[in-house]
């Protein structure tokens, strides 16, 4: 929790066009594609992304075939590598497919119902945004959704597919009250540099500001907010061509910010039966839930399994102070609306469906497209308080 007096807590984002971005949403295009054909599959898919290369590997075990290759391509073009002054072109990389399939001592275990894997899994909801997301985080991630809109729609055609958002946000009393720094690094053209090679103009730098920050991101800004645009001066080379990219790398960008603990799970290329994924998804839905019924202010959730046991080894809620009843007793009341299992939570998702790709940039949480968003269990949550 954010607490009294004054501080400045920060988040980042990342775009589509990010290295380890485009490796999560090839790994989640490829689960997607198989689970349209096989639902039952087992898929851990991780990807690797260089200059001019894609490395696509992990355990595979289904009853379908998919074309890879093709899906990795698809999924590069879409995001905008699709020329060479990108650094990176989605016809001319290699892609190499290394796939093995899952042992069959976790799958026996995963068989019956148990969990694919040991670990823990964090959920966190706070009511200091409409999404019951922290601020920093949901701003950092607007930014780059409008970059994104003008690189697309061809406002600002030198903009590139590569971008980083960073949102710092004063805090008084626990409370968010302005925007102190923002930081937007975006790959570009050469033709924004000045005559000096070094730097972008100050006119695209203008551009690329009124693009980035709309009305709802100004409106936390004041006169003293320091806006920091290239702060490097240029970044023309980009993408994979400047950093090489994994599937996984990205899991504080993927989740709350820094603002809660992480269990350490990634997320992307892996079906629903690694609780890595389909428990996070879980402690997301409770906490929220809880902050949505207004039994807390803020909320964590933990959850913790052993590999191919059903029920969950560790189980907490902690609201640092804010609930309205002992975490204790919102923990008993919890376990009995929620289903924990790894089988209930598939269930309860839909989590054998095509989902996933749309997960790979932005956040998997705070975006009402998805499942375990709703706030469908407040009425029940606010019953079982009484």
């Amino acid at each position: 929790m954010i607490k009294q007096g004054k501080c400045f807590f920060t988040s980042e984002s990342v775009s589509k066009g990010h290295p380890d971005k485009v490796c999560d949403q090839i790994s989640d295009a490829i689960l997607d594609e198989i689970l349209k054909k096989d639902k039952t599959a087992r898929v851990a898919c991780e990807t690797y992304i260089t200059r001019g290369l894609v490395v696509i590997g992990g355990e595979i075990t289904t009853r379908t075939w998919v074309d890879v290759e093709q899906i990795a391509r698809d999924v590069i073009k879409n995001i905008g590598y699709d020329d060479a002054k990108y650094g990176f072109n989605y016809k001319t990389c290699a892609v190499i497919n290394v796939i093995g399939k899952q042992s069959p001592d976790i799958s026996q275990g995963v068989d019956v119902g148990g969990a694919g894997d040991q670990g823990l899994m964090v959920g966190y909801a706070v009511n200091e945004t409409p999404e019951l997301m922290p601020l920093s985080l949901v701003l950092s991630h607007e930014i780059l959704k409008n970059l994104e809109q003008v690189r697309k729609n061809g406002t600002l055609a030198y903009l590139g597919p590569d971008a980083k958002s960073q949102v710092t946000v004063e805090y008084q009393d626990g409370k968010p009250v302005r925007v102190d720094t923002v930081v937007i690094s975006t790959q570009h053209t050469e033709e924004i540099l000045d005559k000096s090679g070094e730097k972008i103009t100050e006119k695209s730098k203008k551009e690329i500001a009124d693009a980035a920050l709309t009305p709802e991101i100004k409106k936390w800004m004041d006169k003293n907010t320091k806006i920091y645009i290239n702060p490097t001066g240029k970044f023309v080379i980009g993408g994979p061509q400047s950093d090489t990219g994994l599937t996984g790398r990205k899991i504080i960008v993927d989740t709350y910010g820094g603002r809660c603990p992480h269990g350490g799970g990634a997320f992307s290329g892996k079906d629903p039966t690694k609780v890595d994924r389909s428990a996070a998804y879980m402690a997301r839905y409770i906490a929220k839930n809880i902050v949505a019924a207004g039994l807390a202010h803020e909320c964590t959730v933990q959850l913790a399994y052993a590999i191919g046991r059903e029920e969950p080894v560790g189980f907490y809620v902690d609201t640092d102070g804010t609930g309205v009843l002992p975490d204790e007793k919102l923990a008993q009341i919890a376990r009995k609306l929620f289903p924990l299992t790894p089988r209930g939570i598939i269930e309860h998702f839909k989590l054998r469906s095509p989902v996933y790709c749309p997960t790979a940039a932005y956040g998997h949480f705070g975006r009402k497209e998805f499942a375990w968003e709703k706030t469908d269990k407040v009425s029940a949550l606010k019953k079982a308080a009484k």
